[in-house]
């Protein structure tokens, strides 16, 4: 939907980390009294310990129980508590529950278009896709795709570009990558495959262990604050960045479509609101958590690399390839990722100019200690 249709219906300005702008809890004709008391359960495809990622859906149900006088209210439920993590999307469709919170690549077996709602290698930043979310064609485009499968969606957060992953071993070149067994899901599995990789699919409460025991050799996830929590760097030393398949990732939230037509107006407002607060809340806390966390993990001994260039030049290029050969099969995925990408060339063209610009040579001067 666009962006100023959103706000409309939701009653409020773009929510602010800080809190979104009073909403009236019922419309004029809608009094508290007369308004249905409505529980719905939230699976979420995130363990607890992951406070940012998970608490994103605490978030939206604190809101919409505030915003509703206490008369909707959505209970959260970690990954695995009452549906695998993986299986959310499932739950949703078939009714099992009325909502989740969930990273959409995640389905990418079901189809791949599923990734455009999360992100591709070389895609959109969070700033770019909150803007074809919200302001260009991206969010009616997605939610035209996601009602053939019974689904209502809706951006529900986002980390900001992510880092490479937590290597045992360095990448020192295209060569290291073979053989290498690596965690990673959706379109970056594809381009590491095809680059020589072996990936695996793993929630991320697998992800420690597997490491641990030697079953994978690397793994991402999502930053320097959420793993440091995971404690990746007690078992592989070397943090590559950046995370090119992850550019600006969106988590989202998935209603069941006919537990939302079923919603008065004014709890459908709620939710949207509560939402857009949630989307924007946890980029503005990644933001303000990574910084401290990384620094944290270098002085703990971790060894940050830049990825060499000809792993980023062979990466992008097979990306181009696959996202290629999937839109000569796949009508879902051509639709959609036609349109962000005629977005992301006018967008870079514009980011470039000003913050690029300024974002470089600020960072000169301040490490200079200007």
């Amino acid at each position: 939907m666009q962006r100023r249709d959103f706000i409309k219906k939701a009653g409020l300005g773009l929510a602010t980390a800080a809190g979104a702008a009073a909403v009236p809890a019922f419309a004029a004709d809608e009094p508290s009294s007369s308004m249905p008391s409505i529980k719905w359960r939230m699976a979420s495809s995130f363990p607890k310990s992951l406070d940012t990622i998970y608490g994103a859906g605490e978030v939206l149900s604190k809101r919409v129980a505030e915003i509703t006088d206490g008369k909707f209210e959505i209970r959260v439920f970690a990954g695995g508590e009452i549906v695998p993590p993986f299986g959310v999307l499932d739950a949703v469709q078939q009714n099992t529950v009325e909502v989740c919170h969930t990273a959409s690549y995640y389905y990418h077996g079901k189809n791949k278009a599923f990734s455009l709602d999360c992100s591709v290698p070389f895609g959109l930043t969070a700033r770019q896709m909150n803007a074809w979310l919200y302001d260009g064609e991206g969010g009616s485009l997605l939610r035209e795709f996601f009602a053939k499968y019974n689904v209502v969606n809706f951006p529900g957060g986002n980390t900001g570009t992510q880092m490479g992953g937590w290597f045992r071993k360095e990448i020192k070149s295209l060569d290291d990558l073979k053989g290498l067994k690596i965690r990673i899901p959706g379109f970056g599995a594809e381009v590491f495959s095809a680059l020589g990789a072996v990936p695996q699919s793993l929630p991320g409460g697998e992800i420690y262990p597997s490491l641990e025991r030697g079953a994978i050799d690397a793994a991402e996830w999502v930053g320097p604050y959420d793993d440091e929590k995971l404690g990746f760097y007690k078992v592989a030393k070397f943090y590559y960045y950046p995370g090119w398949w992850e550019p600006g990732p969106v988590l989202s939230f998935y209603v069941n479509k006919e537990q939302w037509d079923k919603l008065p107006k004014s709890y459908q407002s709620a939710f949207e609101a509560a939402a857009a607060e949630a989307n924007v809340g946890m980029l503005a806390a990644y933001d303000a958590k990574n910084p401290l966390a990384i620094q944290r993990l270098v002085q703990s001994g971790t060894q940050l690399r830049r990825y060499p260039d000809d792993v980023l030049k062979a990466a992008y290029e097979t990306a181009q390839k696959i996202f290629a050969e999937e839109s000569a099969k796949n009508p879902d995925f051509k639709k959609i990722f036609d349109s962000m990408r005629s977005f992301q060339r006018v967008s870079d063209i514009w980011s470039g100019l000003p913050e690029g610009t300024l974002a470089n040579f600020m960072q000169t001067m301040l490490r200079a200690g200007s």
